[in-house]
């Protein structure tokens, strides 16, 4: 199993608790989600080590090793922002490391946008029985730290 770390600074959360249907039901896949503690800008770093899929500057995929998808969303909604308030550091094909700083996203802009920067984290086209380790909703995480294994 791979530890799948957190992307940025922040507190654990269920997906449950995300306010956005498609990920709070698990349509998308099993993981947890961050609620941020940065007000201002974050860095957004690679939760697992891997090769970049597909890179937006609200969100990213991460292939790893297995063959899992790794989604990380920053944000709800924030595909509307058009890029602004973020700032893209790789690209596509890219080969990353855990921690290695794919985004830096301004919460302060994402919050004035009307957006959630609450982040999904999700093993894509998973279901909650290929997770385990889950960090407890309420944990506070360190970029970096483990969130849960996949």
């Amino acid at each position: 199993m791979t530890a799948v770390c957190s992307p940025i600074d922040g507190v654990a959360a269920s997906l449950a608790d995300v306010p956005d249907e498609v990920f709070a039901s698990g349509m998308v896949g099993a993981g947890l989600a961050v609620v941020p503690s940065a007000e201002g800008v974050m860095d957004v770093a690679a939760p697992v080590a891997g090769k970049v899929m597909r890179i937006m500057p609200h969100a990213l995929v991460i292939m790893t090793p297995e063959n899992r998808g790794v989604l990380v969303h920053v944000g709800i909604d924030t595909v509307h922002m058009k890029g602004e308030g973020f700032m893209v550091h790789a690209a596509k094909k890219d080969r990353v490391e855990v921690g290695d700083v794919l985004i830096t996203a301004d919460v302060a802009a994402i919050r004035a946008a009307g957006h959630d920067p609450i982040c999904p984290v999700v093993i894509m086209e998973s279901v909650a029985e290929d997770i385990g380790d889950v960090a407890a909703p309420g944990t506070p995480v360190a970029m970096g730290d483990p969130l849960f294994l996949a």
